[in-house]
């Protein structure tokens, strides 16, 4: 099966707390933009705030520091 080659034995859990809290990220991801489109009538002009969506999926779903300055 596809997970088994993926996904380490040790690592993977099975379980309702898991799916909660992925279910939860989830959500809270979805309202955040919703609540940015609301704010703002036609956010996709706006260079600016498809950084800012970009800068909340970066955080949200991979971990990434966004306050930690960026090394180029």
């Amino acid at each position: 099966m596809l997970t088994e080659r993926n996904i380490d034995k040790n690592k993977h859990e099975i379980g309702k707390r898991n799916t909660q809290k992925r279910g939860r990220k989830n959500l809270n991801l979805r309202s955040w933009i919703k609540r940015l489109t609301r704010k703002t009538i036609c956010f996709s002009k706006f260079d600016k705030m498809h950084d800012i969506i970009g800068l909340l999926i970066n955080k949200v779903e991979f971990g990434v520091d966004i306050h930690a300055k960026m090394q180029l």
